[in-house]
């Protein structure tokens, strides 16, 4: 079967074209996936009404584009899926008008998904996992979850700001636009090995963490004259260890052998470490997944759109809807 799946969360609105023979043994192949991302002013963060106007200006090419390097046509879809939530609403608004266009038109099954489970599904499917426990990190995420009977159950999330948002504020106070991150991981990088980390909050409650304490702080010692450099890799530092903290905690509580690290964070090469020796000290298989599918993206969509599918949660056209707040585990589906 094929799907054009259409992700318009955020920043990036994007389309891709995939396969999965979901009714034979899985086969998931990307056929296609092209995007195009909403660019923020230096210093400033997402404008959702600037965001969904991108996306209108831009929907078009970036579909046809797809459709184009697939070799198909639309009517050659076997249905249209696209990401109803959670996100920004005037932007998700945008995908869920052109998804229901396209569907209304050419008479194809509607697929509204959770963003979150996409990129989940994407990543369980690329790097041929199973069963794993899954750390989820992003702009609008930050949760550690696993699959269970009739959904998903999180076992730890941030108690304010995802890590995304963290590293997104650090970066425009330092004047940088969004995404931030890997502005971050590159000043962090750059560090001289005569300056040390810095003093700053170390905040885990239970198995949550928690990130404003710990922006605050970073702003203070940016104010008190320390570089950009330090105060980036000493935030990296102590957000991260407290994330492999909570992450090693759930994998002793549910016993998992594997380990799924997705979204748009994932792509920060020293988290992956971190991640790494903590999961080579207990035997865990680590999936990372790669840079290029690690952002939002068309293809995680229609990763998930499969699993919708198959479960039957299609929408007539006039139908389709978006919710901006859908939480993981408020998503119900059979096991």
């Amino acid at each position: 079967m094929i799907c054009l799946g259409i992700e318009s969360t955020a920043h990036t609105f994007g389309a891709a074209v995939v396969e999965d023979r979901i009714l034979e043994a899985e086969e998931f192949r990307i056929l296609s996936d092209k995007k195009d991302i909403y660019k923020a002013t230096a210093g400033a963060g997402i404008h959702p009404r600037e965001a969904s106007r991108h996306h209108v200006e831009t929907s078009s090419s970036v579909v046809e584009s797809a459709l184009r390097e697939a070799g198909l046509r639309v009517s050659d879809l076997d249905f249209i899926a696209y990401s109803a939530g959670p996100g920004l609403g005037p932007c998700l608004r945008v995908g869920a008008v052109v998804a229901r266009s396209l569907a209304s038109y050419f008479e194809k099954p509607l697929v509204p998904t959770n963003h979150a489970i996409g990129h989940i599904e994407l990543g369980r499917k690329l790097l041929s996992m199973n069963d794993p426990l899954v750390l989820l990190i992003s702009g609008g995420h930050t949760l550690i979850a696993a699959r269970g009977e009739g959904g998903w159950r999180i076992f730890g999330e941030t108690l304010d700001l995802t890590l995304g948002q963290l590293l997104d504020q650090l970066g425009r106070h330092f004047g940088l636009s969004s995404p931030a991150g890997p502005k971050i991981e590159t000043l962090a990088n750059n560090l001289k090995n005569s300056e040390a980390i810095l003093d700053l909050p170390y905040v885990i409650k239970g198995n949550d963490v928690s990130y404003s304490g710990l922006l605050s702080a970073a702003k203070d010692q940016f104010a008190a004259g320390k570089s950009k450099e330090s105060v980036s890799f000493s935030v990296q530092e102590f957000a991260f260890s407290t994330l492999a903290e909570a992450t090693e905690r759930a994998l002793a509580f549910t016993d998992k052998q594997e380990l799924l690290v997705t979204g748009g964070v994932a792509a920060n090469q020293r988290l992956s470490s971190m991640l790494q020796k903590m999961c080579a000290s207990r035997g865990v298989r680590l999936g990372v997944i790669e840079r290029q599918y690690a952002g939002d993206c068309g293809s995680q969509i229609g990763a998930v759109g499969f699993s919708f599918f198959k479960y039957g949660q299609i929408v007539k056209p006039k139908d389709a809807f978006i919710k901006q707040s859908w939480r993981l585990d408020k998503v119900r589906l059979p096991s």
